[in-house]
């Protein structure tokens, strides 16, 4: 009796993308080896995923640079704890921050800030010249109408819908303790990114939000910020954040950075803010600007083109969705065949599993900064962990669904346990199993989008700045692609079942469309 598996799908998988995966983690594992091996005298800038320090950022590396240093920036990296855990863990030198967040939410319940931050062993610039602090801003008219001035006032008109930045609405000098200051009464309190909260804002879904007194928008959107009359925020003056292994191993580095104290002030920075908001300058040219005019300096700024930010971000994108794939079909498809054969303990694996998949992707992904860092491996361990249940619970239930009677011959047969996996039973899965893997690997392609936010690059990176700045074109430049290489993945791994599984096990039973 011959099994169903043809000899001439084992040469199949070299056409697959299976082996499209193993060639590229194997190329771009040792590629990592090879970055691992480059000099670490690159310093490297972070910034949050705000415009304001994004233009802060490029500054810093400008200036680095032209004191001959070679500066990496690593710009959108998300919001303050993403930063902050950066920096104390070295993945980051330098990261523009500011006062009232890092005494209120970075450095809670410690009282001598100098001090605490001496012990992580963080310095802290002066001032950068001007005060970014939170707000309540409402559209002029709807203030005017509701005879709105204060904060306190709000406590008056409890129907109001607010709509918050999500670290607005967690962080004790944000909404908790605003609430608790003013005894507002609003029930109705949204979580949005701080970008689509002024969409909202104009759109009406909500009428009042927090804002940054240096925003674009509030000028733009004709807004109202209220006042804080009992005085809840505290100072929010700009300063930078650097290691003091940064002022020890480079200390014309750092002075060269120090020459931004002092030099901003907050109009300037609104200015600044406006341009890239709402006039589509690029950062890199404001600030290269801003030192030109007020330092002196001349940098000559380099942009990429559509063509070279598409490949760079498919590069990105691919190592991320390759690795993070191959990883967990090794990992996943033994796990698929201990859970078919020792139910109890299969439970116990899909339970996990499933748990895990449970797991929101941006929480897990700030999780593992302090085990991994920032950029693509965190990423990359995230989506492992995503990939697993697919892949486990179709080879578990490829295998178990196999039916006996088959089962029973193969043992007639005196095969070994072994071969009957080999030889019967993983050929009648393969299809259940390879339908996990395409389940998995698409997944992966929109999930790893969220690998920009801690630095892990990819098609995330236009999407998030795209959002930031309202710029539906950027945005496109990540979700097209995205969505390209999510079809063209499930189209390979359509040829390779046709070529990998027999025809025979492909067949559907009559009446079946």
């Amino acid at each position: 009796m011959s099994h169903p598996f043809k000899p001439h799908s084992y040469f199949a998988f070299f056409f697959s993308p299976l082996f499209f995966f193993s060639l590229c983690s194997l190329c771009l594992c040792g590629s990592f080896a090879f970055a691992a091996d480059r000099p670490t005298s690159v310093i490297k800038v972070g910034s949050k995923k705000f415009t304001e320090p994004v233009i802060l950022g490029e500054m810093i590396a400008f200036l680095l640079r032209d004191a001959g240093f070679q500066a990496d920036h690593r710009r959108e990296l998300g919001g303050s704890e993403i930063l902050w855990k950066a920096l104390l863990r070295g993945d980051i030198d330098v990261y523009p921050e500011y006062t009232g967040t890092l005494r209120e939410e970075l450095l809670r319940g410690e009282k001598d800030i100098t001090a605490a931050l001496a012990e992580r062993k963080i310095r802290v610039s002066k001032s950068l010249g001007f005060n970014d602090s939170y707000a309540i801003g409402m559209k002029a008219e709807v203030a005017r109408e509701l005879v709105l001035r204060t904060i306190s006032d709000l406590r008056d008109h409890p129907d109001l819908v607010f709509g918050f930045s999500d670290e607005f609405m967690n962080r004790p000098d944000g909404w908790p303790g605003l609430r608790e200051r003013y005894r507002l009464p609003q029930k109705n309190v949204r979580g949005l990114d701080h970008d689509l909260a002024y969409r909202a804002l104009r759109k009406g879904h909500i009428q009042a939000t927090d804002v940054y007194t240096t925003d674009a928008e509030i000028r733009y959107d004709k807004l109202r910020v209220l006042e804080d009359d009992l005085h809840h925020f505290p100072p929010y003056q700009a300063v930078l954040l650097y290691r003091d292994d940064l002022a020890k191993r480079a200390p014309e580095a750092v002075q060269s950075m120090l020459r931004l104290e002092g030099r901003i002030s907050e109009a300037a920075m609104t200015e600044m803010n406006e341009r890239v908001k709402l006039k589509g300058a690029r950062e890199s040219h404001v600030a290269a600007g801003f030192l030109a005019d007020n330092l002196g300096l001349q940098i000559e700024v380099y942009d990429e083109n559509l063509i070279q930010s598409l490949l760079r971000n498919t590069r990105e994108h691919l190592i991320l969705v390759a690795i993070s794939l191959l990883a967990a079909i090794v990992l996943a498809v033994p796990l698929g065949i201990v859970a078919a054969r020792y139910p109890q303990m299969g439970q116990g694996i899909l339970a996990v599993t499933g748990i895990i998949q449970t797991i929101p992707s941006l929480a897990l992904l700030v999780f593992l900064i302090p085990l991994l860092g920032i950029g693509a491996v965190p990423a990359m361990v995230a989506l492992f962990l995503y990939s697993l249940l697919p892949i486990v619970r179709n080879t578990y239930t490829g295998l178990h669904d196999i039916p006996g009677p088959i089962l029973e011959s193969a043992a007639g047969l005196g095969l070994p346990p072994g071969a009957r996996l080999r030889l019967v039973e993983l050929p009648l899965a393969a299809r259940s199993i390879l339908a996990g893997i395409k389940t998995s690997a698409v997944i992966n392609v929109g999930t790893a989008t969220l690998g920009a936010l801690i630095g892990a690059g990819g098609y995330g990176q236009p999407i998030l700045t795209g959002i930031r700045l309202d710029n539906v074109y950027l945005i496109l430049q990540g979700a097209i692609p995205a969505a390209v290489l999510a079809l063209l993945v499930q189209g390979l791994f359509e040829l390779a079942e046709r070529a990998i599984v027999p025809k025979g096990l492909r067949l559907k039973p009559e009446g079946t469309v």
